[in-house]
């Protein structure tokens, strides 16, 4: 077994510094959107599908609490913690419409969609980030598996090299505590 928990860290730590090579100029720019946005007083709408939707909250809570000073509380929505919107939506459209209708009633000219999907194929994240920027919102999104269909949509796309669910969702957690720090760090 500690052959197999060897495996597992070094896999990950291998598609981190993968993803690092790969994305930090992304990531530099998704801070740079990000701070900019927050001092026009703009907000952030992150959504995604199970662990991804965990991983939007997350990264929410971050921003509105704090992630390691203390600051003002910055302007960041979950699209994927109203159990009475989501299912009101799915039942009443559909599944593919759940963060596309939060995003056409919640958001502004100025925000800024913020898609999580490992596949990057969720058509429920794509269409989101479709009527953001039929809204003129600036989108960023985090994928896996070569970016799928929403990274070309998508103002700032940040593509994990690999094709596992857990290596992608371990390497977002990290590129998103690496915006808060940052963006913390710069406002």
């Amino acid at each position: 077994m500690k052959k197999d928990i060897e495996r597992i860290f070094r896999e990950s730590i291998r598609v981190k510094e993968e993803t690092l090579k790969n994305n930090s100029e992304k990531i530099v720019q998704s801070v740079e959107s990000i701070r900019k946005l927050f001092t026009r007083n703009g907000k952030i709408l992150f959504f995604g599908n199970g662990g991804s939707a965990a991983d939007s909250q997350h990264i929410a809570a971050e921003f509105i609490g704090r992630f390691r000073k203390e600051r003002r509380a910055l302007p960041a929505i979950a699209l994927t913690t109203d159990t009475s919107i989501l299912t009101a939506l799915g039942n009443d459209y559909s599944f593919d419409v759940i963060f596309a209708r939060q995003i056409e009633g919640l958001a502004q000219r100025g925000d800024l969609a913020f898609g999580i999907s490992t596949s990057g194929n969720s058509r429920n994240v794509i269409e989101g980030i479709k009527q953001a920027k039929k809204m003129g919102l600036k989108t960023i999104s985090l994928t896996g598996c070569g970016g799928g269909k929403l990274a070309p949509l998508t103002d700032i796309s940040i593509i994990v090299p690999s094709a596992e669910t857990a290596r992608i969702q371990e390497s977002h957690i990290c590129i998103a505590h690496a915006i808060c720090e940052l963006v913390e760090e710069r406002i």
